[in-house]
């Protein structure tokens, strides 16, 4: 029997969340990590899992509006609105890609935008508030690739999930693995599973990107030599949007096929 269009894109899908995996779960420590692992100051990783769960509530709370006011919400949501009827209307799978293509190119500016700011502030041997412009712009990118899905970044249940993209998307070895298939989980049995609270994530996501970025952020606070710890943002900027995609596309792909076999219940 000939795939359909859907499991056709399904199946690269899991192509493309595999080569992710490999990816994060083969990587080796550069020689950089290596050299510098015994001069880190021992405080620094507590200072910034601190720093990052701060910036993250500081965000929720304060920033999500002002995010909100730098991209057209109701633009979006009308381009997925027309997309969609365009896809119901023809099956191709060339109108299935579009939500991907469009979710793919998202956040390309804001990440040359991170990546010059973050160089500067290395200059400058300032990563308090680089911290602040990163995840700003990484939440910028992520609630644009919600709305190309269709999906309102405002609920609990979706901060929750961007939270465990976030985490995930740095993770290394095995750890990968299992927060990928918790977050696959999650999105087979719907948002509402997931019985942790948004501080419990915030939690997780800020001790995940302050392991990932702990060497660049220590080298970030060295004047001149910051440099390198400030350009890290577009690497991590890029990995976790480039995941996000991975994971909104799941969940994209898994309605459809909800609403297939919703509609072929109909039909007997």
């Amino acid at each position: 029997m000939a795939k359909t269009v859907l499991e056709k894109e399904m199946g690269r899908l899991r192509r493309a969340e595999n080569r992710f995996i490999r990816k994060q779960r083969n990587k080796e420590p550069s020689k950089l990590d290596t050299l510098l692992a015994d001069k880190i100051p021992e405080k620094l990783e507590s200072t910034l899992d601190a720093a990052f769960a701060k910036a993250f509530r500081l965000i929720f709370s304060k920033g999500s509006a002002i995010i909100e006011k730098s991209f057209s919400v109701r633009r979006l949501a009308l381009e997925f609105e027309l997309d969609t009827v365009q896809l119901e209307e023809t099956g191709r799978r060339r109108d299935m890609r579009k939500f991907t293509r469009r979710a793919a190119k998202t956040g390309t500016a804001h990440t040359m935008v991170s990546t010059v700011t973050g160089i500067t502030l290395g200059i400058l041997g300032a990563w308090i508030p680089d911290i602040i412009v990163f995840l700003t712009l990484l939440l910028r990118n992520l609630y644009t690739i919600s709305m190309r899905y269709g999906y309102d970044f405002t609920t609990d249940e979706e901060k929750k999930f961007m939270l465990r993209v976030i985490a995930a998307a740095v993770q290394q070895d095995d750890d990968i693995i299992k927060a990928d298939r918790e977050i696959n989980q999650i999105i087979r049995h719907g948002l509402h599973t997931d019985s942790s609270s948004v501080d419990e994530r915030i939690e997780d996501a800020a001790i995940a990107l302050s392991h990932a970025l702990l060497l660049m952020k220590f080298l970030q606070n060295i004047p001149v030599v910051g440099v390198i710890g400030g350009a890290s943002d577009f690497v991590y900027m890029e990995k976790i949007s480039d995941y996000a995609v991975l994971k909104y596309q799941r969940r994209f792909l898994t309605d459809q096929r909800r609403k297939e076999l919703a509609s072929e219940l109909e039909s007997v």
